[in-house]
């Protein structure tokens, strides 16, 4: 499980929420502090009070993947095969696991013909994949999304949530402005002013949100 109790960072205000494994999606309004939350899920940043355990244990001392809606701001270096070698190097694997690795999260990910090929070289979804497969090289226990999904396509989109719900990883979670994304998770959370509103399964969330300027009528003809 993923515990938060008493968590205050900037306009986070969290008391007690407890997210089970699985795919969770979090949505909410441009400021309501998606990418915040994420960042503290993440251990990118780190609570003012209060505390999130993974499994009983910090997120700075989880192994997690991160992908940033801006993959060139995720990607460190200038070779693909480089970039999916960063994390076993970082974590002193040996050379033969780290180059086993690479082959085998880019042949899951059916990237292996971009190897050899330069990151400028790559197009946005191609450089998506390519940092999901960064994210995903170390088996980490909780992948986190940026809105990785806001400049794909559906088919595109599709195809790496396929790839994720195969990966093994116990948490995903992402935030996205697509509601055809946010439905297909297994939990939905909804963020206003940093406060998680509501919290479930999406179709019972969905049916909630009567009033929310944010999620139009149309999409909830979808789900």
């Amino acid at each position: 499980m993923i515990e938060l109790s008493g968590l205050r960072y900037r306009n986070i205000r969290i008391d007690s929420l407890t997210i089970p494994p699985g795919i969770i999606s979090v949505i909410g309004p441009n400021g309501s502090g998606k990418t915040t939350l994420l960042r503290l899920c993440s251990g990118i940043a780190v609570p003012e009070t209060g505390m999130i355990l993974i499994n009983g244990k910090p997120s700075r001392e989880t192994d997690v993947g991160w992908v940033n809606e801006f993959p060139d701001k995720n990607i460190l270096f200038s070779r693909v095969s480089d970039e999916l070698a960063s994390a076993p190097r970082f974590s002193h694997q040996p050379c033969a696991e780290t180059d086993s690795a690479v082959k085998n999260i880019a042949h899951q990910m059916n990237i292996a013909h971009l190897l050899d090929r330069t990151i400028k070289e790559l197009s946005g979804g191609e450089k998506i994949l390519v940092a999901l497969a960064s994210a995903l090289v170390q088996h980490p226990k909780i992948l986190v999304l940026d809105e990785y999904d806001s400049h794909l396509d559906e088919t595109r989109c599709l195809q790496i949530e396929e790839l994720i719900r195969t990966s093994g990883v116990p948490y995903v979670i992402r935030c996205t402005q697509q509601m055809e994304t946010a439905a297909r998770g297994d939990l939905l959370l909804v963020m206003e002013d940093g406060r998680v509103t509501l919290s479930g399964k999406p179709v019972q969330v969905f049916a909630s949100l009567d009033q929310t300027p944010f999620y139009p009528m149309s999409w909830r003809c979808k789900v």
